[in-house]
């Protein structure tokens, strides 16, 4: 059965004070760090286009797992909305030739943000499987410092450059249970890019998430036979930290430390927020039932249960 391997990441040493930006627009230490969560956020050298920052994430990998050939990768996926230049030709394509992986190598993008890792770990097992293939990259990468304006309050302050890279094989410790998803189209309006600049409404952006998340996540127990306190962690997206802290009290008000905020350092990252977390928090620790969820543009949503044995 596929499943995940190890996780790696890049995250760029320079970036933004988060507080500096803060203050620029008015916003407080106390605002800074309880609504938005971030202090930092990473941002890519100008020089470096997305496919460099997935080039770095799969290095790290492959640093960190000397028994992977790089060779041996018959699947790459990037989970990404912002690819190099205009995004043709497509990212992954960019990514084979700069790794120098082989040619026999099945390679495509998946154009999805917030919600796009999810997904990706579904696609790539399931392309996997139907294939007969044995080592998938899935790597996400979506720097939004390409389309942000800064002097945007509602975005600037928010999001950070990160790229992650996934191993997909047999004998993986964790394994994929069962997942669900969601699109609706009709709020597509609220994250979008017009002119190339990024537009966000915060407030519906905001109450898409603490409206659709919980129930969706209480679904997801539902389908899999389970209760809340048969999950050791949920990892969100990390789209703010207001966000997180609402879904958390709305899902689970007893217990919403079960969800893990991590962003000081990064910011929302997009595709990578919930990877970042599970590299962190997951592949080292002594879980064994984990919830995942990311949403976002589309608007789009996608959450699974991953496990042990």
């Amino acid at each position: 059965m596929i499943g995940i391997k190890s996780i790696a990441s890049y995250v760029p040493t320079a970036g933004l004070d988060n507080y500096v930006q803060g203050a620029k627009f008015g916003k407080d230490e106390e605002f800074m760090f309880g609504k938005i969560g971030a202090s930092f956020l990473p941002r890519k050298a100008p020089e470096q286009e997305t496919s460099d920052l997935c080039v770095e994430a799969a290095r790290a990998l492959f640093a960190n797992n000397p028994d992977l050939d790089p060779q041996s990768i018959d699947a790459l996926i990037v989970v990404t909305q912002n690819g190099d230049e205009e995004g043709l030709p497509h990212t992954a394509a960019i990514v084979q030739s700069k790794l120098g992986l082989s040619t026999r190598v099945a390679a495509f993008d998946i154009s999805l943000g917030c919600s796009g890792y999810v997904y990706g770990l579904y696609a790539i097992k399931g392309f996997m499987e139907a294939a007969g293939l044995k080592n998938g990259l899935l790597i996400t990468a979506d720097p939004y410092s390409k389309i942000v304006d800064p002097e945007d309050r509602n975005t600037t302050m928010l999001f950070g450059d990160a790229a992650t890279a996934t191993w997909m094989a047999d004998g993986a410790i964790w394994k994929l249970g069962e997942a669900r998803f969601g699109t609706d189209g009709s709020g597509a309006e609220h994250l979008k890019v017009s002119d190339g600049t990024f537009f966000m409404n915060g407030r519906q952006v905001f109450n898409f998430a603490l409206v659709k998340v919980p129930a969706h996540l209480h679904e997801l127990l539902d389908a899999s036979g389970l209760q809340s306190s048969d999950i050791d962690a949920f990892c969100i997206h990390q789209g703010s930290a207001a966000i997180v802290d609402a879904v958390a009290r709305r899902f689970e008000e007893h217990h919403p430390e079960k969800f893990v905020k991590d962003m000081l350092e990064t910011g929302n990252t997009v595709s990578s927020s919930v990877p970042l977390l599970l590299q962190k928090h997951m592949l080292d620790g002594s879980w064994k039932r984990v919830a995942v969820s990311g949403f976002g543009v589309g608007l789009s949503w996608a959450s699974a249960i991953l496990y042990r044995d």
